[in-house]
C-alpha cells in the first residue's frame, strides 16, 4: 500500500513509538539535508527523529515488512499513522507553519503521478546527492531531539 499504510496506535510496536516521527536515511545526503530543514522549521518540536539504520528504525522498517538496508523511502509518522514515499514528505509538512504548510498539497496529487517522480528521485538519491559512509554525529542539541533509541 502506498502513502498511509498504517496505525501503530493499535499495534504492539507502537510501545515506546512517538505519535509524531521521521524516520530517514542517516547515510543519504538528501534524507540528512530533510532532516536538518525539519530541525529548523520544526520549531514547536513536534517531531522527533530516529535513523533507518539505529535500533528504532529497523524495528518499524521490520514492522512494516520493508527493506532492512535499502531504505528507498523515509517514514513520517503522524498522531500514530504511518506514512511513506511523497505522501510522507507532505505528512511533515502538514504540522509545519506556512508557507511550508502548503506543500500538503502534494498529498492529492494522483498516485500515477506522484510514484514515478518519487521512484525516480528515491532510485538515485545516492548518485545525484551522495552518500555518506556513517551516520551523522549529532550535536547535543540535535541528539535531543532523536526518539529513544533512534540513534
Amino acid at each position: 500500500m502506498i502513502g498511509r499504510v498504517q496505525n501503530f496506535r493499535q499495534d504492539a510496536i507502537a510501545d515506546n513509538v512517538a505519535d509524531n516521527l521521521i524516520v530517514f536515511d542517516g547515510e543519504c545526503v538528501l534524507c540528512s539535508a530533510f532532516f536538518r530543514f525539519m530541525l529548523r522549521h520544526d520549531r514547536a518540536h513536534v517531531f522527533q527523529f530516529a535513523t533507518a539504520q539505529s535500533p528504532l528504525g529497523q524495528r518499524l522498517y521490520a514492522a512494516l515488512n520493508l527493506p532492512m538496508d535499502d531504505f528507498e523511502t523515509n517514514l513520517v509518522i503522524v498522531d500514530g499513522a504511518v506514512f511513506r514515499h511523497l505522501d510522507a514528505f507532505a505528512a511533515a509538512m502538514s504540522m509545519l507553519s506556512w508557507p511550508w504548510r502548503m506543500l500538503v498539497a502534494l498529498r492529492w496529487l494522483p498516485q500515477g503521478v506522484k510514484m514515478p517522480f518519487y521512484r525516480v528521485i528515491a532510485r538515485n538519491r545516492y548518485r545525484v546527492f551522495g552518500r555518506y559512509d556513517t551516520c551523522m554525529l549529532p550535536d547535543a542539541a540535535m541528539r535531543a531531539r532523536f526518539a529513544t533509541g533512534g540513534f
